[in-house]
């Protein structure tokens, strides 16, 4: 009897179906075919282990088991329960009569239990779409797609819950990932945590940095579009302090940023246990030592996992220590900050992730790090233009936003007066992220940041007198295309935390002035 059971892969952060065919004919053995990995091909043992452990009989017939579309490789363990659901259904030991309408994935233990799998909420957006009634995962990694409208989740611990789902007993609402005591309890969790408010989670707060209020500024500028910044300056600045406040800035994600974000984390194999989208703006912080496929992502054969460029998708990647970081590193990061995505690349598969990130990069000016601070500096001029060297011109023309950062004085330090609170910056960086969110309605972006050439020459006209100011910025400069247009994506956010509805010169000139690195020689 031929059974087919649907299931799923992940390519990048999207699914495609997968057709599990069981047919049980005369003869002998257990045959696994669909160009699958060594993972998949052990699942066999698991599988018939699993269901003699729950008194399942296993055919003494020649069982085939087919994973199409035969020319896609398949990985993971996500197939043991698709598989012995098949062997199930095809030996006539139990009747499923709509199997076809739920895509079933996970993997089994040697007692029958059903453990956790990575890529869960793809696979639950791909069956939505393809219209299937349902869709039976491992409980925790079930919790990640919760939040998903217009199909069933269905969260099981064993193969004995996922049986009694296929065969339609009456309880079988109960393991609807939202009437489990596992998501009830978690969500409880999550509705206090918010309750708490921001503070409770140790963001710390713009008020409590003393000074910097230029810096600040900037730093307001960013989150209101996304733009990447670089922070220099001796040890003890506010550097550290300036880019981990960032988070308290930041708006919530839209629906359309969640969904994608838990998608990367899914996928990663971050996701489980996590009651719903994840609806916090990531912040990354790798050190400084993170390798290349650590970065940008990588991996063996047909396992390409995301890196931090990926996982920090909507929200901060912050770089420490900068200047110390492998040189290919740094320079891996040229094609994520420009086009918002990378591919990763492989001889037999190549994957593109989304990479859309403001990165806060953090770096001293010289060995010592106190260089343009007096003469405290003891470092050669040689010793200053090396350390720096790995900043090349192409990495630095990508900083929308350039911060030299100086010590506060003794005296402001003193008497600790308190500047803006995080809440009354953020209040002005959503009316901005709002009035991008209404400029690109019709767009698949959501910050000026994200802005293409254009998109640019589409929302941001510039008056005669704007282009004249323009012009002597880039004479007196001698400033790249790259920097003009992010010029221009700046003095656009500007006038939104402003309310214009028109770029100034104003804004151009303030923009402008946050490129002092191009302008000048450091040393």
């Amino acid at each position: 009897m031929l059974v087919n059971i649907p299931a799923a892969k992940c390519i990048g952060i999207n699914a495609v179906p997968i057709n599990v065919e069981v047919d049980i004919v005369p003869g002998i053995g257990i045959h696994l075919v669909g160009l699958a990995d060594t993972a998949v091909k052990e699942s066999l043992l698991r599988t018939v282990t699993a269901l003699q452990a729950l008194d399942y009989k296993i055919p003494g017939r020649k069982i085939v088991i087919n994973l199409a579309p035969a020319d896609l490789h398949k990985s993971g363990s996500g197939f043991d329960l698709p598989i012995a659901i098949g062997i199930l259904a095809a030996s006539g030991q139990c009747e499923f009569p709509s199997v076809s309408d739920f895509l079933i994935m996970g993997e089994l233990g040697l007692d029958g239990s059903v453990r956790d799998i990575s890529g869960v909420l793809p696979f639950a957006d791909m069956a939505r779409q393809k219209a299937y009634r349902a869709c039976i995962f491992p409980l925790h990694s079930s919790l990640e797609a919760a939040d998903l409208e217009g199909i069933d989740i269905y969260g099981v611990r064993t193969l004995t819950d996922v049986v009694d789902i296929l065969s339609g007993n009456a309880n079988a609402g109960a393991f609807k990932v939202r009437n489990t005591l596992e998501w009830n309890r978690l969500h409880r969790a999550g509705q206090r945590q918010k309750a708490l408010g921001k503070d409770a989670q140790g963001l710390l707060d713009f008020a409590d940095i003393i000074g910097q209020e230029g810096a600040k500024r900037g730093m307001e500028i960013a989150a209101a579009g996304m733009h990447n910044v670089i922070l220099l300056g001796p040890p003890g600045a506010g550097k550290s302090s300036l880019s981990k406040a960032m988070s308290a800035i930041l708006p919530p994600m839209t629906k359309e940023e969640s969904i994608v974000v838990s998608k990367i984390y899914s996928v990663a194999g971050l996701g489980s246990g996590n009651p719903g989208l994840i609806s916090v703006r990531p912040f990354r912080a790798p050190h400084y030592s993170a390798s290349l496929p650590a970065m940008i992502g990588g991996g063996s054969g047909d396992r390409i996992v995301p890196g931090e460029v990926t996982l920090a998708q909507s929200g901060v990647l912050f770089l420490d220590e900068f200047n110390l970081m492998s040189r290919s590193v740094i320079e891996a990061l040229r094609a994520p900050l420009e086009d918002r995505k990378v591919l990763v690349s492989r001889l037999r598969n190549k994957i593109e992730y989304p990479a859309s990130f403001m990165m806060i990069a953090a770096a001293n000016p010289c060995p010592c790090g106190y260089y343009g601070e007096g003469d405290r500096c003891t470092c050669s001029p040689a010793q200053r233009m090396g350390y720096l060297s790995k900043l090349s011109g192409p990495i630095l023309d990508r900083m929308d936003i350039q911060l030299w950062l100086h010590p506060v004085d003794s005296k402001t330090m003193l008497e600790r007066k308190k500047g803006e609170s995080s809440s009354a910056i953020l209040e002005r960086v959503l009316k901005a992220r709002i009035a991008q969110k209404h400029r690109f309605a019709g767009d698949r972006i959501f910050t000026n940041a994200e802005m293409d050439n254009k998109q640019i020459e589409k929302y941001c006209p510039l008056s005669a007198e704007c282009r004249n100011a323009l012009n002597k910025i880039m004479e007196r400069l001698h400033l790249s295309m790259r920097a003009f247009h992010r010029i221009i994506r700046v003095a656009r956010t500007i006038a939104d935390l402003e309310g214009a509805e028109e770029i100034t010169p104003a804004h151009l000139v303030e923009a402008a002035s946050y490129r002092f690195l191009d302008k000048q020689n450091l040393f």
